[in-house]
């Protein structure tokens, strides 16, 4: 597949971005946090060029979702913003900087609701109930929001980008949680990879409720920073445009399944609830009764924001809380989508859960903390990762860098 160079990325900003566009506008770039690949540096750099000159403004705001704050000069480094660029007179020097906010109400505005008829309607009667619609109020002073991120498979909506970015990127709470639960219902295995979800029905019935100009460059980056390709236009023709790309780079089909698997997940995944990823993408691929471990010797955090709930909840199954949902409908929804998510697919019957593989974790959270959240433990110490290397004709497969390319069998398994 080929790989643009840094001067085909500016020229195609020059050649696909219209910078009479956004003459005149207060534009608000929409970008991701530290945990996802990008090369933000090239990107926004080449946007500022493009656009700088004519917007009225351009500002940043990074789509956290739920995840914990960056601090402005960590969101500086990531688009390769130097000190000299941010003091007065320097490129940079007009752009704010800012990180959503989903847990402070004061800086969320309502712009309508998801009726229940509607969530009826798009989940095909999963979940019947009224959400409102919520978003960053720092949005009312912009004319254009522009998207400016990767496409990959993603767990909970099928492929990443586009108005994720705004749902559950900028979004509230209440949103959030319910088509993070929807994507549980259906099953990590059955969604991830997936176009035509309901969970991206979703998305962009709300996103639809926005009252700025929506515009997005949606790129299909390598595991290296590389793109692959760059796609300009409303958030859901870019997306799709960009999503039928991911669907070639980031999917590999396999001929059979693995009963052992290491994952390993990079540094930016510096909590579970990001690491995580490194199972969403390679459960498609494990066999019944097999074992995939998270390799993060890294790693510390099950999550900075989450963490307690987790370690009340732990890692289930589906069905363990679809039986029990009494007992756990008070809990975010999101919490429970990701306890299921990083668990996977499994039965609970009579009180008793029969996961589908085992998920061992290997970082530095200790055995009793893993055995308490229900996940398998090893000390990364006594894991020699070359030891896995290069056996998968005896069902061991080994990805260095997991959590963004999707490993799917050409017969699937798993999904219920």
């Amino acid at each position: 597949m080929k790989i643009l160079t840094d001067a085909e990325v500016r020229e195609w900003f020059a050649r696909e971005v219209p910078a009479n566009e956004f003459a005149g506008q207060r534009v608000l770039v929409i970008i991701p946090d530290a945990t996802r690949t990008a090369p933000l540096p090239l990107l926004f750099s080449s946007l500022h060029d493009r656009i700088g000159a004519s917007a009225k403004q351009v500002d940043v705001l990074v789509a956290l979702g739920t995840h914990p704050p960056m601090p402005e000069g960590a969101i500086a480094k990531m688009l390769g913003m130097s000190d000299a660029d941010r003091t007065a007179g320097g490129k940079y020097a007009n752009v704010g900087l800012f990180n959503h906010e989903w847990d402070n109400p004061a800086r969320l505005t309502t712009i309508g609701t998801l009726t229940k008829a509607d969530t009826e309607a798009i989940t095909e009667g999963r979940l019947s109930l009224d959400v409102p619609v919520q978003i960053n109020s720092r949005i009312a002073d912009y004319d254009t929001l522009l998207v400016l991120g990767p496409v990959f498979p993603h767990e909970v909506v099928g492929f990443s980008g586009g108005n994720k970015y705004y749902f559950p990127g900028i979004s509230g709470p209440e949103l959030l949680n319910f088509f993070h639960w929807l994507g549980a219902i259906i099953t990590n295995v059955g969604i991830i990879g997936v176009k035509g979800t309901p969970v991206r029905a979703v998305v962009d019935r709300a996103a639809a409720l926005i009252p700025n100009t929506r515009r997005a460059i949606t790129i299909v980056v390598a595991s290296d920073g590389n793109l692959h390709g760059l796609f300009f236009g409303t958030p859901e023709s870019a997306w799709e445009s960009a999503a039928d790309l991911s669907s070639q780079v980031h999917i590999k089909w396999m001929d059979r399944p693995f009963h052992t698997v290491l994952s390993c997940a990079p540094p930016m995944y510096d909590e579970l609830w990001v690491a995580g990823k490194c199972m969403y993408k390679l459960e498609p691929v494990v066999a019944d009764g097999g074992e995939l471990i998270i390799f993060a010797p890294h790693l510390h955090e099950i999550s900075v924001t989450h963490g307690k709930l987790i370690a009340e909840v732990g890692y289930h199954v589906r069905d363990y809380f679809t039986k029990q949902w009494d007992r756990f409908k008070d809990y975010p929804w999101g919490v429970l989508a990701h306890s299921t998510h990083v668990r996977g697919t499994g039965t609970f019957d009579n009180g008793l859960e029969q996961p589908r593989v085992r998920v061992t974790l290997a970082s530095q959270i200790p055995r009793e903390v893993c055995e308490q959240i229900n996940l398998g433990y090893r000390d990364p110490a006594t894991i020699d990762v070359e030891s896995f290397a290069n056996r998968e004709d005896e069902g061991v497969l080994l990805v260095r860098k997991a959590g963004e390319y999707l490993y799917r069998l050409k017969t699937v398994i798993g999904a219920s």
